[in-house]
């Protein structure tokens, strides 16, 4: 076991999922999921249309019951005793409830009354921690999407909470915004709290999380620390040649792999920068230069080349054999 496995076991289990379970009708929506997120810990859950998401983030916060298995928060059983479970949650599950007619600050203080122990003392504080001190006398119809985004993670936090549900957070947020919530959220795991995020941005959920659960067909595919999940994985090598045919024939003599359909494994930003000339391989990129000296040799001309290293979508779409996401 790696010291990160040793440290992470060494910490507080906050959320466990043991063989959840959901049939509507004949049909197992949700099929054997198991996971676990510990204090300090940013948890991604990644799915494709109907993979089963939605269903198991509802089943989190008790929302909808499960057909068997166990969702336990704190160590109180969501589906037995609800209430002293979900006091240790905050959630934004669906958009945030907002008011825009009443300014921010009168927002949280309308969900401020329905929670013990939560005074104007605590809202000045999570006004702080989501940084909108300088807006939150403004009324909420005149905040950004990134304003009403941290507007909810405020309201979310009011109970003082050990665990955070985000379900599409960064849904309609521009590149800063969401560069600024992923920093945030990283700031709130290194105090302590257990974040569980869900999202169709992989390549947020590589940045943001340090683990990660992958779900398809109602059944999790793999559970893991983001980079553990893709280092067993062979990089591809993007190769620019010409000719092109002479290229691909000595790239084929030399046994390596020639992907065809490179939709389905590389990320969209890459097959947007695909030109007529390229030729897409999977190989150890330790052969290339080898295999440069071998194309310059033959006269072909060797453009560019450059290695993409495996990635959190390749992963994924290779897992579900190109399954759409969410």
């Amino acid at each position: 076991m790696s010291m990160q496995a040793v440290a992470r076991e060494n910490r507080e289990l906050i959320l466990s999922v043991e063989h959840l379970k959901k049939k509507i009708g004949k049909k197992w929506i949700v099929n054997d999921v198991n996971f676990d997120v510990r204090a300090g810990e940013i948890f991604g859950f990644l799915g494709p249309n109907g993979a089963g998401k939605t269903t198991t983030i509802r089943m989190l916060v008790d929302l909808i019951k499960p057909t068997e298995g166990k969702v336990s928060i704190c160590g109180f059983n969501v589906n037995r005793d609800p209430e002293r479970a979900l006091a240790f949650v905050g959630s934004i599950v669906e958009n945030p409830e907002v008011y825009t007619y009443m300014t921010g600050w009168e927002n949280l203080q309308h969900f401020a009354r329905m929670q013990p122990g939560v005074d104007d003392k605590r809202i000045q504080e999570v006004v702080e921690i989501v940084r909108l001190d300088q807006r939150i006398h403004d009324k909420v119809k005149n905040f950004s999407l990134g304003m009403r985004q941290r507007l909810g993670i405020a309201q979310a936090l009011l109970g003082r909470p050990r665990l955070l549900i985000l379900d599409e957070p960064t849904n309609g947020l521009d590149p800063k915004g969401i560069k600024e919530l992923r920093a945030f959220i990283r700031t709130l795991a290194d105090e302590g709290m257990a974040v569980f995020v869900s999202s169709h941005l992989l390549s947020e959920i590589q940045l943001l999380c340090d683990r990660v659960g992958i779900i398809s067909q109602g059944k999790v595919l793999a559970v893991g620390g983001v980079e553990e999940l893709i280092s067993g994985k062979v990089p591809y090598v993007i190769w620019q040649l010409f000719p092109k045919t002479q290229g691909i024939k000595l790239l084929h003599e030399e046994g390596i792999q020639l992907v065809e359909h490179a939709h389905e494994v590389l990320d969209d930003t890459l097959i947007a920068g695909l030109r007529e000339d390229s030729v897409v391989t999977q190989m150890d990129s330790e052969r290339i230069p080898l295999l440069i000296t071998k194309l310059v040799s033959q006269g072909i001309q060797i453009k560019d080349v450059h290695t993409i290293n495996p990635t959190l979508e390749q992963l994924f779409l290779d897992m579900t054999e190109g399954e759409s996401i969410e």
